[in-house]
Formats: structure tokens, C-alpha cells, sequence
């Protein structure tokens, strides 16, 4: 019969020397919490059973095995490839070993949370690709101007030409004609502020001199905005951006107000208030800037 150390291979003939060798190499069994120790292992694991004294056991990702620090779990691991997945798919609940991996899955199956699939792109927001399905590659150049006939791809589009003068078949038309029309149709406010009058704002055109630089720009002297070149604060000194805002949203949750019509109908088309969908947008141009009824939406 022979009788082996409880911690080691090694094996007597005798439990006198088996027991004298555990004294003298400290190789009786000991509790994983607690100093005691025990003459056999069976011992020790009914004392840890009995006071709760295991020790923290480290699993294994994928397996059943546990260990007793991280770093022999790791290593296990890491022998074994037993690591689990950790790169998810943006759309559903697959995970993959490497982001190669999980690349190849979702432009396989179109699962790339902002992903353009006709023109494999990948867009870092929802409103990047909203952008980008609603852009001229996509949507093309549909919203015809009713009086030169230039083809454009967004209502805000057709209305920034118009407001702007840039149409050479209605040469008289401008933000300032376009409004007093459309303030006219527009006796219940749905997309103008009620006003006891209008006063019309002359259409001059600015020009800043280099006597606008304060030394870190061109400063625009209302606002106090920089820009890099003389020719950005004359573009913005021409634009809407100091006018009255006689717009407003037709949302009553939202009513934001604009200066020009083409940024309500930009603000419309982004969705972000959720009044109604890009299309339907594209089909009010008509009804806004045509007609005789009464503006509605």
C-alpha cells in the first residue's frame, strides 16, 4: 500500500513518512481563507464547505474550468483560444474575435448601423446618413424652379435660389417679394409670425474692408463672428443671418423661428422634429410658393 502527499506526486510505503514529509516540505492541505491546515485533502474540503472559506475562483470565458488566480485563467485562455468574442455587430447580437470579422459580417449582411450599401460608405451618425440618402446622389435633381426650370434636389434648395435672386426668370423675385406673397396666403400664422405690420427690408448689398480685421479675423460688428477671409463675413453680412425671422416652424411643440424660408424648410427636412418625413417636405414647395389657396400643412 502506498500513501502519497497530499500537494505533490510524491509516494511512501509507510503514513509515518508520508505524514514527516508534509511537515517538513508545509504540504498539508490548508484552507484557501483561513491558517488551519489538515491532514487530507477530503478534510480541508469539508472544513471550506462547512465556514464558506473557498477562496475566489477565476473561470474560464468558454469552458467550465476555474482557477485560482487571473493570470492562470488567462493563461488557460489563452492556450486554448477560450477568450470570448468581443467585438459586436452594430445591428444584431452576434460578436467576433476581431473587428475584420465583424466588418465582414455586417457589410455582408448589411447590418452597419449607418450604412449607405449602394455606395458602400459608412457614416458616423444617423442625421450623416439621413444626409446623404437625401442628397443629390440619391434623390437627383427633382424639384424643378416653375419659372427657369432648374432642376434641384431639396425644397430648401429651390427656395434658397429663389430668395437669393440667383434665378435669371424672375429676376424681381427675393426673400423680401417671396415673404409679403406668402404672409399674404398666410392669415392664421401656420408658418409666419402674425405682425401688425411689415416693413420691408431694402436688399443692399454689403461689402467689408480689411479694416474689419481685429487682428485674429474679420469680425462682423453685430454678432461679433470671425471668419478667415473678407470674402466669409461678406457672404455672411449678405445672407440671412442678421434679417428679422418672420418663419416659423408650423410644429406647435416646436415653432423655431427663421429668416428666410429655405432654412424652415431645411430645418423640416432634417426631421428633426419629427413634423413630418423628408417627402412629404419635397411635396408642400409646390403648395407653399404656388397657388392662390390658403397655406396649410
Amino acid at each position: 500500500m502506498y500513501y502519497q502527499c497530499e500537494n505533490c506526486t510524491e509516494e511512501f510505503y509507510d503514513q509515518y513518512d508520508c505524514d514527516e514529509h508534509m511537515a517538513d516540505y508545509g504540504h498539508w492541505p490548508e484552507c484557501e481563507v483561513c491558517p488551519r491546515t489538515f491532514r487530507n485533502r477530503t478534510a480541508c474540503n469539508q472544513h471550506m464547505n462547512s465556514v464558506g472559506h473557498w477562496a475566489p475562483r477565476y473561470k474560464c470565458e468558454i469552458c467550465p474550468k476555474t482557477y485560482g488566480s487571473q493570470n492562470a485563467a488567462n493563461q488557460h485562455m489563452n492556450a486554448v483560444g477560450h477568450w470570448k468574442p468581443r467585438v459586436p455587430c452594430e445591428t444584431c447580437n452576434s460578436m467576433f474575435h476581431s473587428q475584420s470579422a465583424a466588418d465582414a459580417h455586417m457589410k455582408a449582411r448589411d447590418h452597419y448601423k449607418y450604412y449607405c450599401k449602394s455606395c458602400d460608405r459608412q457614416f458616423q451618425n444617423e442625421n450623416n446618413l439621413r444626409a446623404h440618402l437625401n442628397s443629390k446622389i440619391h434623390r437627383g435633381q427633382n424639384i424643378t424652379c416653375p419659372f427657369c426650370k432648374l432642376g434641384h434636389t431639396t425644397a430648401s434648395g429651390l427656395s434658397h435660389h429663389l430668395e437669393s435672386g440667383s434665378c435669371r426668370s424672375a429676376p424681381r423675385l427675393n426673400r423680401e417679394t417671396i415673404y409679403r406673397v406668402i404672409r399674404e396666403r398666410d392669415p392664421h400664422g401656420v408658418i409666419t409670425h402674425k405682425q401688425i405690420g411689415w416693413v420691408e427690408e431694402q436688399n443692399a448689398h454689403y461689402s467689408a474692408s480689411n479694416s474689419a480685421w481685429n487682428g485674429n479675423g474679420f469680425e462682423c460688428y453685430l454678432c461679433h463672428r470671425e471668419f478667415t477671409k473678407v470674402s466669409g463675413l461678406n457672404q455672411h453680412l449678405n445672407s440671412p443671418a442678421h434679417k428679422q425671422r418672420v418663419y416659423h416652424c408650423p410644429n406647435g411643440g416646436c415653432s423655431k423661428p427663421f429668416a428666410a424660408l429655405a432654412g424652415l424648410f431645411n430645418h423640416l427636412e432634417s426631421e428633426s422634429c419629427s413634423f413630418m418625413r423628408f417627402e412629404k417636405v419635397q411635396a408642400s414647395i409646390g403648395v407653399v410658393l404656388q397657388g392662390n389657396r390658403l397655406i396649410s400643412f
